[in-house]
């Protein structure tokens, strides 16, 4: 699997995700300040799973149609620390991300299936 982490995921995260062999690329390392529909149109051009802290993806999956795997994480990150934990465990024992819409609290991990839908979509 490989991951497009947005820009509120820490580079050091995204470094110590590295370094456990994950292949995961950062938005800051892309283009940074893209909006998040553009965003959304990276990771699916680049076949990437999307990790965010920005509840904002929600609405553009679901009120607006537009296709995307993603992980939202919904809690106060205490540390950098905490995120990488977190974030290793889910991408380590969750075998069904690619097609789901993931939300991850500090205790609960929650799969929402997504509907296929089509590559094209028409992003502003």
């Amino acid at each position: 699997m490989k991951f497009l982490s947005d820009e509120n995921i820490s580079t050091k995260v995204v470094s110590n995700l590295r370094d456990k062999g994950m292949d995961i690329v950062s938005v800051k390392e892309i283009t940074a300040g893209l909006g998040d529909e553009a965003v959304l149109e990276t990771a699916n051009k680049q076949n990437r799973i999307l990790l965010t802290f920005d509840d904002d993806f929600g609405e553009l999956i679901y009120r607006r149609k537009l296709k995307a795997h993603g992980i939202v994480l919904k809690f106060v990150p205490k540390s950098t620390q905490q995120i990488f934990e977190i974030l290793s465990n889910v991408l380590e024992t969750q075998t069904q991300l690619e097609g789901n819409f993931v939300i991850v609290t500090e205790k609960r991990i929650r799969m929402l299936r997504l509907k296929k839908r089509a590559l094209s979509h028409n992003f502003v």
